[in-house]
């Protein structure tokens, strides 16, 4: 399968990259926005948790217990295959579906660098403030 974003109204390609002043362009994310988007579900967060816990499911154990068809799991797995999240291997007749951890190294690695420039943005707040009691 070739990646393509997932058609929930999140796709943020396109664009110019700009630079915000702190030495960070708002484009460095943007080939994580595939991933987010994908996750941005409740059901296929839901699938990803099991198949972080479970290992290869086939649809017939992801679908066990849930209040959705079989259809909609498929499809929900086809945007998270799309986003490189999961990838499904042939068993037999079976469909196994697995994480991509690469792909949920790659979110980790991008929530850090968000966290690290919220935290230099507060270092800079704090320098500021501390300057102007002073």
């Amino acid at each position: 399968m070739s990646p393509r974003t997932p058609d929930d109204g999140a796709n943020q390609g396109g664009g110019s990259t700009r630079n915000t002043g702190d030495g960070h362009d708002t484009g460095e994310f943007r080939g994580s926005a595939a991933i987010f988007a994908a996750l941005g579900d409740k059901t296929r967060l839901d699938l990803v948790g099991r198949l972080c816990s479970g290992g290869p499911l086939s649809i017939a154990r992801l679908s066990a217990g849930a209040d959705i068809t079989r259809q909609a799991i498929t499809k929900h797995l086809n945007i998270l295959a799309e986003a490189g999240l999961v990838s499904d291997i042939r068993v037999g007749r079976e469909r196994l579906w697995e994480l991509e951890k690469r792909q949920l190294e790659e979110a980790r690695r991008c929530l850090e660098r968000i966290s690290d420039q919220w935290d230099d943005a507060l270092a800079r707040l704090k320098l500021a403030v501390e300057g102007e009691e002073h």
